[in-house]
């Protein structure tokens, strides 16, 4: 049997606890959500609207629950790029037109820095666990509903 001394033993915990107190941090507060459906599959979404809560999203959290996800809304239209730097969970994300069409659909991995490109100038992305449109058949062209998308 080892013996580790009381001091270090300690140093260890408050270091481990500290560090998981600074991932926590770092993460997103939950932002307002809004309601949106794809067909009858209802999806409750974060929405992040401002520069700040874009740029965190999804970051340092270790889960997210199956139906939920996170809007990302743009002032203008323009090719949005997403990358994973910082985000734990392998996600999809969908980026959709004004209408609510889905303009086209990626996968991204868990902390990778490769950028995701809406294929032309949108507003609005949304992230989900990853598969969660593939798992439902939705694909590009499908239509979202819901208040963003002014039905």
């Amino acid at each position: 049997m080892t013996y580790i001394k009381p001091r270090v033993l300690l140093a260890a915990v408050l270091s481990a606890l500290a560090s998981a107190a600074f991932a926590q941090d770092a993460a997103q507060p939950r932002l307002p959500t809004t309601r949106l459906a794809a067909g009858f599959h209802l999806i409750t979404a974060e929405v992040a609207r401002t520069p700040e809560q874009r740029a965190i999203g999804l970051m340092h959290r270790p889960s997210m629950p199956a139906n939920e996800g996170m809007l990302f809304v743009s002032e203008q239209p323009g090719q949005q790029c997403f990358w994973m730097k910082n985000t734990l969970l392998p996600l999809s994300i969908a980026f959709i037109a004004d209408d609510g069409s889905i303009v086209n659909i990626e996968d991204m991995k868990p902390q990778a820095l490769d950028s995701h490109c809406s294929k032309r100038p949108v507003r609005f992305a949304l992230e989900m666990n990853k598969g969660w449109f593939d798992k439902r058949a939705i694909k590009p062209g499908a239509k979202l509903t819901g208040a963003p998308f002014g039905n």
